[in-house]
């Protein structure tokens, strides 16, 4: 495989990055199964990364902090957290007592953060010499939460992007920029959504003139009058997440994520004529196929919402239609496209945007999916922390949300309403309310969060990407499988996925007791 030299890498899902590694032979894995949490597996030689923490609140570093005051943190953190996730157990046994040396041999981690100039590198002379000895720059760094604060979505989604750009302009032998965005930025039309470039200038719904510009200075300026106002930090958080939805609607995408990703694709774009950019569009990110071991998920988002919570008998109806085609992708799949993409994109093509999924190769509608769970969990019931078994019933779906409302009006307001008129006498009374009420809250949330990919009728077309994969070579094809025709959904959810999220969900819930 035509592997290349040095990477840089910006991932996790903070405005700041984590962890890469020239391992292709040994792993092929992501450092988080969301839409944009993958840990690139990079090719030959070292690779740089960024790892710091401290974008998840909004608050992020000023510039010119010293790196190397930041650097212990990040060493430490890398030693203590990362290097010690399940992912790295192939490894541990295959390297045994070197696996450290192995590990710090392919990988340097340095703090940094996307959403500042220069990614706040201080030092001079380290920007500089990570110009110089960079080829490749894998940008993953995002927030993936659909109801993020409009300004922290900003900040990573879109201005992070921007940053990356600025960086990469000054990289002398640079023979790559690979952007990992998403298929959803695709999101809100029907039909097949092509492998083509978003254009600033042009709202999706076509309806009116967006400007990044003028959107920051929006942002800016909602956030003076709050401090003026002396708002509360938390009324200036309930604010801005407030804002970013309805910018998100205005403009005709579903939330302020895959709105503030569609804009980072917008500003990439616009440099396309004068650096090597290539974009990448996972759809919905599911645990691992093979690689490092089948099954490896970290942290439950999409489709896992709704599995663990149907599975733990929280979530008794949904907004979904059952003949909507589902489009997923295993963590290992969009890694091994990364690699694919990075070793064989065509240098000088006009093609630079490649869509992997499943809806066009491998399509498996809802109503498919929710069986398998349905028959998983009557087989694997959930155990809850006092040793209660949870009896599953066949999924309730309903294919509009005015229907979806209509059965939480009958199922949970109506009977809440019901309850407060005759009074909460009793202590059973009021953990029976508490309990409904939670309920009910929980399910709204989750539905209207999640509904514009339920009922979507949208596909992703991904014939560029099935191009490349067959510009693979036959042992390439063997080392980095990418071609996700080849899966079993029902066998994958039975044996892999769902098994996979449930010791995640188990494992959380141990941690929260502890």
């Amino acid at each position: 495989m035509p592997l290349r030299a040095a990477s840089f890498s910006t991932c996790r899902n903070t405005s700041s990055g984590c962890v890469a590694a020239d391992c292709a032979d040994d792993l092929a894995a992501p450092s988080g199964a969301g839409t944009d949490q993958y840990s690139a597996v990079m090719p030959e030689n070292s690779s740089v990364t960024f790892g710091d923490d401290e974008a998840d609140n909004g608050s992020h570093r000023s510039e010119g902090d010293e790196p190397e005051a930041k650097r212990y943190s990040v060493l430490f953190y890398m030693s203590y957290q990362i290097m010690q996730l399940p992912i790295f157990q192939p490894l541990r046994e295959k390297y045994q007592t070197h696996f450290s040396s192995w590990f710090w041999d392919k990988v340097f981690p340095l703090a940094g953060d996307v959403s500042l100039k220069n990614f706040g590198i201080g030092d001079a002379r380290l920007a500089e010499d990570i110009r110089k000895e960079t080829n490749i720059i894998v940008h993953m760094a995002a927030t993936v939460n659909f109801a993020e604060r409009y300004d922290t979505a900003l900040a990573i989604n879109t201005m992070g992007v921007k940053h990356m750009i600025d960086f990469a302009s000054k990289c002398t032998n640079l023979e790559l920029v690979l952007l990992v965005s998403t298929a959803y930025v695709n999101l809100m039309k029907q039909g097949i959504m092509m492998e083509k470039p978003l254009q600033q200038w042009r709202s999706y719904d076509g309806g009116s003139d967006l400007d990044i510009s003028e959107e920051m200075a929006f942002k800016d300026e909602k956030l003076k009058e709050l401090v003026y106002n002396n708002a509360s930090e938390r009324t200036i958080r309930h604010t801005m997440k407030k804002i970013g939805a309805q910018r998100a609607k205005k403009f005709g995408w579903a939330n302020a994520y895959v709105f503030t990703k569609a804009m980072g694709e917008m500003l990439a774009y616009e440099q396309n004529s004068r650096l090597p950019i290539v974009i990448i569009r996972p759809s919905a990110t599911t645990s691992t196929w093979k690689e490092p071991f089948p099954g490896w998920i970290e942290g439950a988002k999409a489709i896992d919402t709704w599995i663990t919570n149907y599975g733990k008998g929280t979530l008794k109806f949904f907004p979904t239609d059952v003949a909507t085609v589902i489009d997923i992708v295993p963590a290992d799949i969009v890694v091994n496209a990364m690699l694919c993409i990075i070793s064989y994109h065509p240098q000088g093509t006009a093609d630079f945007i490649y869509q992997i999924g499943s809806s066009m190769s491998n399509p498996i509608k809802l109503g498919q999916m929710s069986q398998t769970t349905y028959k998983y969990f009557s087989q694997i019931p959930f155990v809850g922390a006092k040793g209660d078994v949870v009896k599953v019933k066949q999924p309730n779906f309903l294919a509009t949300m005015a229907s979806f409302y209509e059965t939480m009006d009958k199922h949970y307001k109506m009977p809440l309403q019901d309850m407060l008129r005759r009074g909460l006498s009793t202590t059973e009374d009021r953990h029976i309310y508490n309990h409904l009420k939670r309920e009910y809250d929980f399910t709204v949330a989750v539905a209207e969060v999640y509904w514009p990919f339920t009922i979507s009728k949208t596909r992703f077309d991904d014939s560029k990407m099935q191009n490349l994969m067959g510009m693979v070579t036959e042992r390439d094809r063997e080392l980095i499988p990418c071609n996700i025709k080849f899966i079993n959904w029902d066998k994958y959810f039975m044996e892999t996925h769902i098994p996979g999220v449930m010791d995640y969900e188990s494992r959380e819930l141990t941690r929260a007791r502890l």
